[in-house]
């Protein structure tokens, strides 16, 4: 079932972007990442599944273990739809990230709040509050 915004709480889509380096190309490395940032994301952002639209998730081309939507349906976002790609293969560029695109709704005037864990904190610094 859809949720309805209320119209007497305006909200608004926001989207929220995160990332983690995993140790190794294995079910579980991959299982583990994932979970551990999308744990990050809804309890920085106070998200519930009812309030998700769809979350996207690439890997570097060295992670092909597991697919990292797998850990979001065992948090319980089975119905929440889910897509799982590619990231583009830049020369130099860090290995074995998991990145995120998560799309929510959130009362208007919420700021998003970014995770980048561990060494992908990297990827982003210019965003001191995602770290």
């Amino acid at each position: 079932m859809l949720a309805v915004p209320n119209p007497a709480e305006p909200e608004r889509l926001i989207a929220l972007r995160g990332a983690v380096q995993v140790d190794r190309n294995e079910s579980e490395s991959i299982l583990g990442g994932t979970e551990e940032l999308l744990r990050e994301l809804v309890s920085r952002n106070g998200l519930e599944a009812e309030s998700m639209v769809s979350c996207i998730f690439t890997t570097t081309d060295d992670l092909d273990a597991e697919f990292p939507a797998v850990a979001a349906r065992k948090l319980g976002l089975g119905s929440v739809p889910l897509l799982c790609a590619r990231e583009i293969a830049v020369p130099g560029s860090m290995p074995r990230v998991v990145r995120v695109m998560l799309h929510a709704y959130a009362p208007a005037g919420t700021a998003p709040v970014h995770a980048y864990l561990g060494e992908a904190r990297k990827l982003r610094s210019d965003l001191g509050a995602a770290q």
